[in-house]
């Protein structure tokens, strides 16, 4: 391996630091972790890893043009996941006054549901690729890169955000557990339901 410790260090902060921005992926994660508790945020965090990954792979491969040969696709699937989002927001919403007990299918989809939701935040913004495209040189001298090299990268750019994700759901998560009235259960689907509608819109115009 041609990186040092020192490298690798400098870049985890610089994701780290990119982790505390608010995003999509905040957004997401507050929604269903608000609406399910940690177990149903979690499987997100883990979708998000997919994109964490591909996305500086790309980047250091500079194989720019496969984003232009997947940008239709990639634009389908943005538009897919903001609708996707739209309606767990409406449905959320609608079923406000329900418990959290009162509709797991609703406010536990599940580890696939949350897993695909995940990967539709992440990948539903083809321009990640463009940020490691212009970061990556600034860390690293990608010509002189090895496949060890770029496996450390990329674990790095997966384990920093996942590691960071988990801690925020599980820290929205414990607020959800003081929400235990009727009244601040409702508010708490209200936001919830709000928030995803949000991410569908971001995930549709950015």
């Amino acid at each position: 391996m041609t990186l040092s410790a020192t490298e690798l260090a400098l870049y985890a902060g610089a994701l780290f630091i990119l982790f505390l921005t608010p995003g999509p992926v905040w957004l997401a994660l507050t929604a269903r972790a608000l609406s399910g508790g940690f177990h149903s945020a979690w499987p997100l965090a883990l979708g998000v890893v997919i994109g964490d990954a591909l996305w500086p792979l790309l980047a250091i491969l500079g194989v720019t043009w496969i984003v232009g040969q997947m940008e239709e696709f990639l634009t389908i699937l943005r538009y897919v996941g903001a609708g996707m989002f739209v309606t767990m927001g409406v449905l959320l919403i609608r079923n406000a006054d329900k418990t959290i007990a009162g509709d797991s299918r609703l406010t536990r989809p599940g580890m696939w549901a949350g897993f695909i939701a995940g990967l539709v935040v992440i990948l539903g913004n083809p321009k990640a690729i463009l940020f490691y495209m212009g970061v990556l040189p600034g860390f690293f001298d990608l010509t002189q890169v090895t496949w060890v090299d770029i496996a450390a990268i990329m674990a790095t750019s997966m384990l920093v955000p996942f590691i960071g994700n988990l801690i925020f759901a599980a820290f929205v998560d414990r607020i959800r557990r003081f929400l235990a009235s009727g009244e601040a259960i409702r508010r708490t689907n209200l936001i919830a339901g709000g928030l995803m509608i949000l991410v569908g819109v971001l995930i549709a115009v950015l």
